[in-house]
């Protein structure tokens, strides 16, 4: 039931010789004054109780939707392949069953999922770890990593007329990666590091520039960037063309290979209201990342299928087979890579202090994984 508040005035009438005037009033209109102001603070009492007192009778009362709403965030990539297998086959509907409506939406920029995150616009996210870890300090640990989704999947490529054949050739070289700050940019600016290079930025001679991976081979073309550090297909795709080359695979470019490239995450609040959502999204999670595993061929033509559901493009099967030999589809999670990846962010001042304790929740994906 729908109710409207009505606003009632009671006049106050003014002190200044009220005594005076009182003494010239007949005793019956004294009475009419009185009464009348006992009358429309009786009105004023009912139009405050009234309210409450229809509340009080439908409490308990199941509202006419009781659908709990399950708002899922995802980007059109083959690194966050559960999310593009289980939007297309439904799993996490069919999972949850009658009285959830979950809802998917595509994101291209692990920023711009954070700031849904922070509106709670979204409930669940597929997403970088260095983003994740950016969303968990600046909201003072609402936005918590429950899983991993996948491990490496990005390459160095270079222009094949750059003269580069080593990291330490960077030097003074143009270098692009998909956007400032992400996981791309801090193992490029890792490998820097390790190789006694800094960009410009701080004082370097590397230029590293921030380029749509759907340019770069435009600008490859042009001569305007000598070398990428990208995520797959991305790497794939451009070292088949004639002026690309590979300078390091992906198990050269960070821990061997073995550090986050895509993980869930959930809005604390939305974790402690509905435990039983997360716990069931966990295991459908973990059952799409062993149909993957099993099945690679089949549930590459449900990525395909949902990538051009989302950006009109449509991939080779062979370009994300190939792309799969650099990338693992993993539930399990580095934390220490992940905290690497939190230090150096910190370093280099995309985040104000480290993470504490509330960065990880694995506790909900170990007990599903300890009872299979």
């Amino acid at each position: 039931m729908k109710m409207t508040d009505e606003n009632v005035c009671v006049n106050n009438y003014p002190d200044k010789g009220s005594d005076k005037r009182k003494k010239h009033l007949s005793k019956r209109l004294q009475m009419k004054l009185q009464n009348g102001k006992r009358s429309v603070l009786k009105q004023f009492a009912y139009s405050l109780l009234l309210p409450l007192a229809l509340t009080a009778a439908v409490s308990g009362t199941a509202s006419a939707d009781d659908t709990v709403e399950v708002r899922m965030a995802y980007f059109p990539n083959i690194t966050h392949s559960q999310a593009l297998v289980m939007k297309n086959e439904g799993a996490l509907e069919e999972a949850l069953g009658d009285g959830y409506e979950v809802s998917w939406t595509s994101f291209t920029a692990g920023s711009s999922e954070v700031e849904a995150l922070f509106a709670e616009a979204i409930d669940i996210g597929y997403i970088g770890p260095v983003p994740a870890i950016n969303g968990n300090v600046k909201s003072d640990g609402d936005v918590v990593v429950i899983a991993n989704a996948a491990d490496a999947g990005a390459v160095l490529i270079m222009n094949s007329d750059s003269g580069i054949s080593s990291v330490a050739d960077l030097d003074g070289k143009t270098v692009a990666i998909p956007q400032v700050g992400n996981t791309q940019h801090l193992c490029l600016l890792n490998l820097l590091s390790e190789n006694d290079l800094a960009p410009v930025s701080s004082g370097g001679t590397v230029e590293v520039v921030a380029v749509d991976n759907s340019n770069l081979q435009t600008m490859f073309d042009q001569g305007s960037v000598d070398a990428a550090l990208v995520p797959e297909p991305w790497g794939t795709i451009l070292t088949a063309s004639d002026n690309v080359d590979l300078l390091l695979d992906y198990q050269d470019i960070y821990l061997s290979g073995d550090y986050p490239v895509a993980v869930v995450v959930v809005r604390k609040e939305f974790m402690e209201e509905h435990p039983d959502v997360v716990e069931t999204f966990l295991q459908v999670h973990i059952d799409t990342t062993d149909a993957i595993n099993a099945d690679l061929d089949g549930s590459i033509d449900a990525m395909i299928e949902e990538i051009e559901n989302v950006t009109g493009t449509a991939y080779d099967k062979d370009v994300i087979e190939s792309s799969f030999s650099r990338t693992t589809v993993t539930v399990d999670l580095n934390e220490d890579a992940l905290l690497q990846f939190a230090q150096t962010a910190y370093d280099e001042e995309f985040i104000s202090e480290m993470p504490g304790d509330s960065l990880t929740d694995l506790s909900m994906l170990e007990e599903l994984q300890a009872a299979r």
